[in-house]
């Protein structure tokens, strides 16, 4: 498996790659011949606020579930993580 977005443009075809600004995407895309975006202040801050929300909304969901690392298997992530998104999206829906 190749590393880097050489490796994920061979497995998942070419789209356009948005970034925070660092130094070295506009080289590789260049080289990749793909399309770079640069996301402003605002929509970092909206990913960020976006990602906290996740983080916050699984730890607390662990506290009732918790994944025993002694005992954790990869089959049971899967299902910890299916159970996380069913619940997500019944409390959604029970918010509408």
């Amino acid at each position: 498996m190749q590393k880097g977005f050489s490796g994920l443009v061979k497995a998942h075809g070419k789209h356009t790659v948005s970034t925070d600004g660092g130094t070295s995407y506009p080289q590789a895309c260049r080289f990749l011949r793909l399309e770079h975006h640069i996301h402003s202040s605002f929509e970092k801050s909206i990913i960020e606020r976006t990602i906290q929300n996740l983080k916050d909304r699984t730890e607390d969901f662990d506290d009732y579930f918790p994944c025993r690392p002694k005992y954790c298997k990869l089959k049971h992530v899967r299902n910890w993580l299916r159970l996380f998104v069913d619940y997500h999206n019944k409390e959604i829906k029970h918010v509408k």
